[in-house]
C-alpha cells in the first residue's frame, strides 16, 4: 500500500499551460524580438524555467533577467490558471495520519509561493521540493531523492503523480512508482506509467490496495 503521495504541480494539480506558454511567448517577443507560437514552446512544460530558456538559446548571463520578465508576464495570466476538477477532493481524501503528501516541482520557491500557494492547496502538502532545492532537475532523479531524504518516505511505498515524461523519468530513476495524470497529459501513449488516472478521484482507489 502506498503511504506517500507526491505530486507535480503544473499540469497535475493546477492548469497553467496557457499562462506559461503565452507569457513566455510575450517575453520572447518583448525582450528578444522573437516570434514563436505557443505550440512551438510546448517543450518547456515540466522543466524549470532556466532550463527552458537555455534550450531557447538565451545566454547564461541573461537567464535571471529573462526569468524575472517571464514571471512578470505570468502575473497577467493569473485568471487563466485554475485548479483541476477533483484535486481539492483528492487532497481532502488523503488527509489521514498514516498518509504523507508532498510536491516535487520544477517551480522555484518564489514561483511556488506566487503561483500555487494562493489556491489554498499547499496546506495539504506536507513536504515541498522546488527547483532551487537541488542542483539537478527533472528528469534527473535528484529532486525525488531530495524529497525522500527530507520526508523520510520509502521508495517502495511512494507514488509520484505527474503529467510529463520528465516526471516519469525522475520517478523511475529514483525507484519510485509513477502515476500519470491524464487530465493534464498531452502524450499519454508515450509514457509507460504504472498507473494512468482518468480523474483525480481514481487515485483514492489505491488506498484500498493491500
Amino acid at each position: 500500500m502506498y503511504t506517500s503521495f507526491i505530486f507535480d504541480i503544473d499540469g497535475t494539480l493546477i492548469n497553467t499551460e496557457q499562462a506559461i506558454l503565452e507569457s513566455l511567448q510575450q517575453m520572447l517577443k518583448a525582450n528578444y524580438d522573437r516570434e514563436m507560437t505557443p505550440h512551438d514552446l510546448t517543450f518547456v512544460l515540466g522543466i524549470p524555467g532556466a532550463v527552458s530558456l537555455r534550450k531557447l538559446g538565451i545566454e547564461e548571463h541573461d537567464i535571471d533577467h529573462a526569468i524575472h520578465c517571464w514571471d512578470e508576464h505570468m502575473k497577467e495570466y493569473q485568471s487563466a490558471i485554475h485548479v483541476f476538477d477533483g484535486i481539492q477532493q483528492l487532497l481532502i481524501g488523503l488527509r489521514n495520519p498514516s498518509i504523507m503528501t508532498g510536491v516535487v516541482t520544477s517551480k522555484t520557491k518564489e514561483q511556488f509561493h506566487n503561483e500555487f500557494v494562493p489556491f489554498g492547496l499547499a496546506q495539504d502538502l506536507q513536504y515541498v521540493v522546488c527547483a532551487d532545492d537541488t542542483k539537478l532537475h527533472k528528469p534527473n532523479p535528484e529532486p525525488m531523492l531530495k524529497f525522500l531524504e527530507l520526508s523520510g518516505a520509502q521508495t517502495s511505498s511512494s507514488l509520484y503523480i505527474g503529467d510529463s515524461i520528465y516526471d516519469f523519468e525522475c520517478a523511475r530513476s529514483a525507484g519510485v512508482d509513477f502515476g500519470l495524470a491524464l487530465w493534464g497529459c498531452k502524450q499519454p501513449d508515450a509514457i509507460p506509467a504504472k498507473y494512468k488516472f482518468e480523474h483525480p478521484k481514481d487515485i483514492l482507489n489505491l488506498l484500498n490496495l493491500g
